[in-house]
């Protein structure tokens, strides 16, 4: 007796459909916890001097948090560009708006994390 999520995720494109919305269900969640961390850790710091801001992200924890928030947030935007895109534009436009749009999400991304790892080290 197969049940109804794995008959969807062993059919062809269907399976695809499946895991991208799992995905951003599982992301949706995440976020739901991270944001709150992320609003209380990183508002405290607001209109604080330099130093002790840099001070604060140096510790493991609020670094942590900020990079969490950026790799799930970031991801979780490029997946749903990713649908939005696919819903809306057709042909050759797709395939280049994704790959802009993908590319942009994970250099925001990537810039910070390095920001935030350059502060922490």
């Amino acid at each position: 007796m197969i049940s109804k999520i794995k008959y969807a995720f062993s059919h062809g494109s269907l399976s695809e459909a499946v895991h991208h919305a799992v995905l951003m269900k599982v992301s949706s969640i995440a976020l739901l916890v991270l944001m709150p961390l992320f609003i209380f850790t990183v508002g405290p710091m607001l209109g604080r001097p330099h130093e002790e801001v840099v001070a604060f992200f140096a510790k493991p924890f609020p670094a942590g948090v900020v990079a969490l928030t950026f790799i799930v947030g970031f991801k979780h935007f490029s997946d749903g560009v990713q649908v939005l895109l696919e819903d809306y534009v057709h042909g050759t436009a797709r395939k280049i708006s994704i790959l802009v749009m993908t590319g942009l999400s994970y250099a925001a991304m990537l810039i910070g994390l390095y920001a935030v790892a350059k502060i922490a080290f």
